[in-house]
């Protein structure tokens, strides 16, 4: 297992997930970090640079040209190893595993054997501390980068997983959906992704930050970001991507909900206001998310 390590590193960190080919959504976000003043060095990916969305090779070069550190998802890792499908994860047969292999073609045939080797040099965890506590950043599992685990996923495997990793803080993504998850002393977090609409029928996207608060607080913050998502759209329309992704952009609903657990399904097309979290230095905090 390949892992970075950095830091320590001083609050704040500008957190996003999954660009998944959406040029557009990158460059706001991108524009979003120069907005608050942030360097490169205070911005993290959780991985899946490319998938969905129809710019794959120019999203790559803008995240590349950024310079920031970048987890290897499981698409990192499959186009990295020249494999023949996206490693999602999907139940077999399933409505994503179909579209995944149309995207997924269509992502490789864009990318060449430079972007592949970059893509298979990211690490599988980051690690760093920040105000004293352990930070793990992993795309998706401790044990297998494509494991879906959700706000609703039992906190007693995240705080398994947490062990595994030797880990005060967890950063992941892959799943989509922005949370903050208390676990007793400890905290998993999932700054959403930046590619794809969070399932609750609006177009926005997600990005997260941790700030520092007083005597060694850190406060982790999502927040929604507004973009070109027509653009987006017409490209994937225009370079032969899914409809049904290009749709998903549209109406900020995704074309299916086989991954989902019980929790996140019934959250469907609700308009999410994930809840600001202060970690104070005992790591004290609240809920997950909500949905207005």
């Amino acid at each position: 297992t390949t892992a970075l390590r950095l830091g320590p590193l001083r609050p704040p960190l500008h957190v996003i997930g999954g660009p998944y080919g959406n040029r557009q959504a990158a460059l706001a976000v991108r524009r979003e970090a120069k907005r608050r003043g942030l360097r490169s060095g205070q911005v993290i990916c959780t991985g899946d640079v490319v998938a969905y969305c129809g710019a794959p090779a120019e999203t790559v070069a803008l995240v590349r040209d950024w310079g920031i550190p970048v987890v290897q998802g499981n698409v990192e890792d499959q186009i990295g190893s020249n494999a023949g499908d996206c490693g999602c994860g999907f139940v077999e047969g399933s409505a994503c595993a179909v579209l995944s292999r149309d995207w997924y073609a269509c992502c490789t045939a864009a990318l060449d054997a430079d972007v592949a080797g970059w893509m298979a040099a990211r690490p599988f965890l980051i690690r760093f501390r920040m105000e004293g506590r352990r930070f793990v950043v992993i795309h998706a599992g401790a044990e297998r980068n494509n494991q879906f685990v959700f706000a609703s996923t039992p906190a007693e495997e995240k705080a398994r997983q947490m062990d595994l990793l030797g880990a005060d803080a967890v950063i992941a993504g892959h799943t989509g959906i922005p949370f903050t998850h208390p676990i007793g002393q400890r905290i998993w977090h999932h700054a959403g992704v930046v590619g794809m609409p969070a399932n609750d029928g609006t177009p926005d996207v997600w990005y997260a930050m941790i700030e520092s608060g007083a005597d060694g607080a850190l406060a982790f913050t999502h927040h929604r970001l507004a973009y070109d998502y027509t653009a987006a759209a017409s490209d994937m329309r225009s370079r032969g991507f899914p409809e049904a992704y290009a749709k998903a952009l549209e109406t900020g609903l995704w074309p299916s909900l086989d991954v989902l657990l019980e929790y996140e399904r019934a959250m469907t097309g609700k308009r999410l206001e994930p809840q600001g979290r202060v970690i104070p230095a005992g790591l004290e905090t609240a809920s997950a998310y909500s949905a207005a």
